[in-house]
């Protein structure tokens, strides 16, 4: 077996996830193992070491194989800035927008370049561990489709299908998924996979033959619910829960409180994993003013649309209460587009649309070109002190910064407002542990987020080789040189 494609019934049941684990059980086990994803949605994007931008899940597939990431893993990219219309991204480089009412038809012609960057990958490596997209089951989506069965009959590879059980109705799902699907796409389907179950497994016994019988598909394993730190491709980190409901007296130990303010072009959260990791800060993601206190360190992430996004902070009433924050001397941090945000202005030159005023609490100004920024970051950082820092620039933006504030690109003279264009600046534990420590927060536990991510990946490795059985595992396992 050269490839296998993992579907799914729907967006969010653990598709990037199933793949990562996969691609570290092969790796372990010797097999030169690398990611792939035909086609993408998602504003979380990493930069790869080719100079070009991936979907965020793909860098993290290539983690787990112990390689680097390249535009190959994921050609195609598309990152919502509208509901109606899309940036494109094709093998690493924007190439225009994407409108909705044509999405259908443009999308046919990079089916070639999709089978070009598989053949590539199929070329170099043992085995290519491939993830669909959403579901393969969408009437309106199927005809043109590269991303799931239109991929998987063009490329004639094997397919596995998965249903979260966690979210309820995985029976009717995975049933159902098959149903639609045409008689030669159902029999590329080898086997389903129910995810993330809690509970006693001999409860499904009865469900599982049930399953097995009107499908005519073997359940090749039932995996568990695991506590996974792994970035998410869609949805904020597991830790960063919403709003102030779950602010109860068993965490009320916490001393220190992160809020990030989650716009609607919200993009890269996964910056914000790091800080959630912490074991004594309370961090979560907020909608509406109600929510943001108490925080000692407010954070403006990443934005897809950066002039949309701070109209919203006007018009939802965020800058008065940003400004009472201040004057009581809490911390204020900009990320990309949210430091941009943070900024005198906005300048535009044929990016977003238009120039805007930025809330002038840095003293900083940017230009957004249409070329974009995409680069590697593995550098000693100036402040607080001589730490390494890694991460990735990608924005449309050009700021008048400080250098000798690296990785920040400026800073208020009070030092409660910082801003930087990286992304992920608190990866690194030293780094990290020193800035908390400068802000106020003494007890960072300094861990970097590579080795945890790691150690998820292990678990969930793990896993899936006590889950799956042998019989679908060797065909994967004797591919390896």
């Amino acid at each position: 077996m050269k490839a296998l494609m993992i579907q799914g019934t729907a967006s969010g049941v653990g598709k990037s996830v199933l793949v990562a684990g996969l691609c570290r059980l092969l790796a372990r086990n010797g097999v030169r193992v690398v990611p792939f994803k035909p086609q993408n949605m998602s504003n979380n994007a990493a930069v790869t070491i080719d100079g070009g931008e991936i979907g965020r899940a793909q860098a993290l597939q290539a983690l787990a194989c112990g390689i680097e990431p390249t535009v190959d893993m994921n050609p195609v990219l598309i990152k919502p800035e509208a509901d109606q219309k899309a940036q494109l991204i094709v093998r690493g480089k924007v190439v225009g927008q994407l409108q909705a009412q044509r999405f259908r038809e443009d999308r046919i012609g990079w089916l070639d370049t999709v089978l070009a960057s598989f053949k590539r990958l199929q070329s170099q490596y043992d085995v290519v561990i491939i993830e669909g997209a959403g579901s393969p089951a969408e009437p309106n989506l199927r005809e043109g489709d590269i991303a799931n069965m239109g991929f998987a009959e063009a490329a004639d590879v094997p397919v596995w299908l998965v249903g979260d059980i966690d979210c309820g109705g995985v029976f009717a799902a995975l049933k159902g998924s098959l149903d639609i699907l045409s008689a030669s796409e159902r029999d590329r389907v080898k086997a389903l996979l129910i995810n993330r179950f809690r509970g006693n497994m001999a409860l499904l016994d009865d469900a599982l033959a049930w399953l097995e019988h009107e499908t005519d598909k073997p359940v090749a394993s039932v995996i568990p619910y695991l506590p996974l730190e792994l970035p998410e491709e869609d949805i904020p980190f597991r830790h960063a829960v919403s709003g102030i409901s779950h602010l109860t007296s068993h965490i009320s130990h916490l001393t220190f409180h992160i809020a990030v303010i989650a716009y609607p072009r919200l993009s890269n959260h996964d910056d914000i994993d790091p800080l959630a990791s912490e074991p004594d800060i309370n961090l979560r993601f907020v909608r509406s003013v109600d929510e943001l206190q108490p925080a000692d360190l407010i954070i403006l992430p990443g934005s897809k649309y950066v002039a949309s996004d701070l109209a919203w902070l006007r018009e939802q009433g965020f800058v008065e209460v940003l400004e009472k924050h201040l004057r009581y001397g809490g911390k204020l941090l900009g990320i990309c587009g949210g430091m941009q945000m943070l900024g005198e202005a906005i300048e535009d030159n044929g990016v977003e649309g238009a120039s805007v005023k930025g809330l002038g609490w840095l003293s900083l100004s940017t230009t957004m070109q249409p070329e974009k920024t995409l680069c590697r970051v593995d550098r000693e950082s100036n402040y607080p002190a001589g730490f390494r820092v890694t991460g990735y620039e990608i924005h449309h933006g050009a700021s008048d910064i400080d250098p000798e504030l690296f990785p920040f690109a400026a800073c208020s003279d009070d030092q409660q407002i910082w801003g930087t264009y990286v992304h992920g600046l608190f990866e690194q534990g030293c780094f990290r542990q020193a800035w908390l420590d400068r802000i106020g927060f003494a007890d960072s536990d300094g861990k970097s987020q590579h080795q945890r991510t790691l150690v998820s990946l292990d678990l969930l490795a793990d896993e899936l080789e006590q889950a799956l059985s042998n019989e679908l595992l060797q065909p994967l396992l004797r591919t390896s040189a």
